[in-house]
């Protein structure tokens, strides 16, 4: 029998690789040689393609693969109320490649989330599945990132505990918006928490006058605020990531350090997990988990095109079963193919290879996608 509401036993984090038209569609735009509406058009299409794709293989959330967005985080922030964006000193943060550094810094009081693009975005998708659309947002570290007080001027906020709850205000307004839209299944996408477990990542922080004994509790108390007056029938997810761009990262560090405070103290009801590498740990955090509450296994990787062993993957899930009641676990891929528009190093043809090993393994385990 199938589940009816989210998680559903294949999952996907959100965001999938451009295709080539939207890439193209984008240079064009940038250069002055394509309007607004006509890149919306191509977005459209892209999207209306990717959506019956991932239809096809039989999954069941649906997102728009982020299409209309260049990064998982700048293209939320830049169009809140009151928030600019900036070029600040750059910092060496992933294994590899390094994106173009951006931030972000309120401008004005925080508080509110009207007129915002991606409230479309989601009316959109909405409008072309027939399956349950799922929306995808940064969690609120995301704007801070690991930049702290750095980053907030004290010419606006000369205490940052009212920064704090202003941001807790606006994504609590931005849920109501999004749930007035129809969003009934909201992911928050959580870089910045997961990476207190690596040393030198916590260290970043402090050099930026973050007080890293603090964080989890702020960041707790920012969501829980968001969804205090949410629908009962909405499903809010976190996607625990440690960092993706051109398939490199930025953490290592297990679970354990936080999953009390992730999984008791946050009003989350399904966890997205990295478990793709010994750079996650092992499953032994996953016994904190409450009963009412889910996990996905990122068990397959977005990060190369090497697919999978189907029954190395059914081991794993064995293995987790150990420390969860296998009743309310799910699998995915343990981050999305493109958190940026530059997308990870595989080919379209192995992401959705991926995909479909993804229901393959479900259907297997579970008998249902």
């Amino acid at each position: 029998m199938q589940e009816q509401s989210p998680p559903f036993r294949a999952e996907h984090v959100g965001s999938l690789l451009r295709p080539d038209v939207l890439k193209d569609a984008r240079a064009k735009a940038a250069l002055g040689q394509m309007d607004a509406e006509g890149l919306r058009a191509v977005e459209d299409d892209a999207i209306a393609h990717v959506i019956a794709k991932q239809e096809s293989l039989g999954l069941r959330g649906i997102t728009d693969g982020e299409f209309r967005r260049a990064y998982w985080s700048r293209d939320f922030f830049r169009y809140i109320d009151g928030v600019e964006t900036f070029t600040p000193p750059p910092v060496v943060r992933f294994k590899g490649p390094q994106p173009k550094t951006l931030a972000h810094r309120p401008k004005a009081k925080l508080g509110r989330f009207a007129g915002h693009p991606m409230l479309d975005h989601f009316r959109f998708l909405k409008a072309h599945t027939g399956a349950t659309p799922k929306m995808t947002i940064p969690a609120p570290s995301a704007f801070q990132a690991y930049r702290g007080r750095t980053v907030i001027g004290e010419d606006i906020y000369p205490s940052i505990d009212d920064f704090y709850h202003d941001l807790g205000e606006t994504y609590r307004k931005a849920v109501h918006a999004f749930a007035e839209a129809g969003c009934r299944y909201l992911q928050f996408d959580e870089v910045y928490l997961t990476l207190l477990a690596d040393p030198a990542q916590r260290q970043l922080f402090e050099q930026h006058g973050t007080d890293t004994k603090r964080l989890p509790d702020i960041h707790t108390q920012i969501i829980n605020a968001a969804l205090s007056d949410a629908p009962r029938d909405m499903v809010f997810a976190m996607h625990l990531c440690r960092g993706n761009f051109r398939s490199t990262y930025m953490g290592t560090g297990g679970y354990e350090a936080i999953a009390d405070i992730l999984f008791n103290r946050m009003n989350i009801n399904v966890y997205f997990m990295e478990y793709d590498s010994a750079r996650a740990g092992g499953f032994e955090p996953l016994r904190l988990v409450p009963k009412h509450k889910k996990v996905v296994l990122g068990l397959i990787t977005s990060k190369s095109g090497a697919l999978e062993d189907k029954e190395v993957l059914k081991r794993r899930i064995e293995e987790a079963g150990k420390f969860i009641d296998l009743d309310r676990v799910s699998i995915s891929p343990q981050c999305g193919f493109a958190s940026t528009e530059e997308g990870n190093l595989l080919t379209e043809e192995e992401q959705w290879a991926k995909l479909s090993l993804t229901v393959e393994v479900a259907e297997e385990v579970w008998g249902t996608s």
